[in-house]
Order: structure tokens, then sequence, then C-alpha cells
């Protein structure tokens, strides 16, 4: 029993002493590291103020700047606005300068790149379209919501999509943006449709104004007449659900022109720019964090040839 008391206070005290030995390490190591600094502060200042000044010019020179338009494709436009900015990608990776001028873009070279992606809004998707609606539903029962929402097929069919553009300096809206929409809305196809549709509209505006007009002339018949028709509690229970059915009509009607209307407005253009803002200047990844990024970078890559020194004369020793 005592042999076995005798050897777990061995082990331990072999145990305190390891970690007895492990935190002087610890601190050995730390104060190394203080001397290593100490003798070399001169270097190490000057790779930092060196990382600084580099990055800070590198700042300045490789500006990237974003410009967003937001726009909504009508009468069924949304492949044909994808595959119009997947043109525009192509022309750009091909550096087609002769393309970008025809449509009215002369300094390409600026121009870093363009993307389109839609604005996922499952509320504005099924906003009043029944089919819509029952489309996710049905949708959903087979697979993850989550990605039947965000897929191709789906996002191409939300009213909101936005076109991002990068310039490698200020720009403005005659210069990139008015030019890409003009060359957006170029299609003899689409123009057609466009013009049919807005015909469509006017008249449709037109029937309902009449509808309007003519169901205020009942309603004014009716109220002249109210008094002789309630001596029959029957015939007057019968017209007055007759009433109400025609005032609900009147009010679908008054809320349709008014879509109708708004409709017009948005019909103007085929993709139609909703909003655009220009020059936020880009600063996601390492754009603008130069100035920070190279003195760490230049300090790590100090320290790891260091550690490689030691290390190699550590080896070529011990083969001596």
């Amino acid at each position: 029993m005592s042999t076995h008391s005798q050897d777990q206070e061995i082990d331990l005290g072999q145990i305190f002493i390891k970690i007895k030995d492990f935190s002087n390490n610890i601190l050995d190591t730390f104060f190394d590291l203080i001397l290593f600094f100490k003798r070399n502060i001169i270097v190490i200042i000057v790779l930092l103020i060196l990382g600084f000044g580099l990055g800070y010019f590198l700042d300045k020179k490789n500006k990237s700047y974003e410009h967003n338009i937001i726009v909504t494709p009508n009468f069924g436009s949304a492949d044909y606005l994808y595959a119009k900015i997947d043109l525009l990608n192509a022309k750009k990776k091909e550096n087609d300068t002769l393309f970008f001028k025809s449509i009215g873009i002369k300094q390409t070279n600026k121009l870093n790149f363009i993307e389109i992606q839609p604005i996922i809004d499952v509320y504005k998707f099924i906003d009043n379209k029944k089919e819509n609606f029952e489309l996710i539903k049905l949708m959903a029962e087979d697979g993850d919501l989550q990605k039947i929402i965000e897929n191709d097929i789906t996002s191409k069919n939300y009213p909101f999509h936005k076109i991002t553009l990068k310039t490698k300096e200020l720009t403005n809206k005659e210069f990139s943006i008015q030019p890409i929409l003009k060359f957006l809305n170029d299609s003899d196809y689409f123009i057609a449709i466009q013009k049919q549709s807005q015909l469509n509209i006017q008249a449709k505006m037109t029937a309902n104004d009449s509808t309007i007009a003519q169901i205020n002339a009942l309603l004014n018949d009716f109220s002249k007449n109210t008094a002789s028709q309630k001596n029959d509690k029957l015939v007057y229970y019968n017209e007055n659900n007759q009433l109400n059915e025609i005032i609900k009509t009147k009010e679908n009607l008054v809320l349709e022109q008014g879509i109708n209307k708004i409709n017009l407005i948005n019909s103007d253009k085929i993709i139609k720019d909703i909003s655009v803002t220009i020059n936020k200047k880009h600063t996601s990844g390492i754009n603008g964090k130069l100035k920070f990024i190279l003195p760490i970078l230049f300090l790590i890559t100090f320290l790891g040839l260091t550690v490689f020194k030691i290390f190699y004369k550590t080896q070529s020793a011990k083969r001596l």
C-alpha cells in the first residue's frame, strides 16, 4: 500500500516538474521574442514604415468604385435582361473596345466588371399573384424552400434586380449608366411588345372609365328611387343585394384603374430603372486596406525568414 502511495507521489512530482518546465519554456520563448524585437527594432520600424507607405500608395492608385442600378424587367424580359448582361461581361473579357464604343462607353479600360443579381423578395413575388403562391407552395413540398426561392428559375421572376458596375475611377451617369440602360432597352421585339402593351392598358382604362360612369349613373338612379322601393321590403332586399354587388364591382374597377396607371408609368421602358447610385467607394476584400495589410505582411515575412535561418543553423550544427 505504501509502495503504491510512493509511486503516486513520484508521478505527481514528475507532472509538476513537466508543468514547471513547460511554463519556463514559454517564459523563455516570450523573453527571446522581446530580445529579438529589441535587437531588430530598427529593421522592424523600417519594414512597418515601408509597408505602410507602399500600401498607402497602392490604395491611392488602385481605387475601385461601385455603381448600382435597381431595375425591373417589363413584358417578360427577365431572360433577355440577363442575356444582355452576360453579353456585356463577355465583351469585357474579350476587351472588345469597338463594341463598347458602339454603345456609348468610350473608356472601357476604366470599367472592371458588370454583374446582375435578383433582389429576393418572396412577398413581392406572390403579391396579388395566386399562381405564384401556389407554385412556391408546390415546389416547397418537394425540396428546401430556401434553395427554391434562390434558384435561377425562381430568381429571374422577382420584380426587382440589381445591376452592379465597378470602375477604377469616379464616373457619371452619362459615361456609364445611360449607355448601358440604352443598350438594355434596344430590342425591336420588346419595343413592339411595349407599344402594344401600352395600347392595351389604355384601352382597358378607357373601358373601365366607361363602366365606372355607368355604375355611377345606376347609383344615382337608385338613390332617387330609394323612397318608393322601401314600400316593398322584398324588392328592396333584392335590389339592395344587387347594389352591394355593383358597389363592390366599382371598388374593384377603381383599384384596377390605379394599378393600370402605375403599370402605364412603369411600362415606358423595357428595362425600367427604379433607382441609380453611383461612385460608392468599394472597400470589400483588400480594397483600401493595403496600408494596413502590407506592414503586417512584411513583418511576418521577416519573422518567418529569421525563424528559418535559426532552424537552418541548428540543423546544420547537428550534422557537423
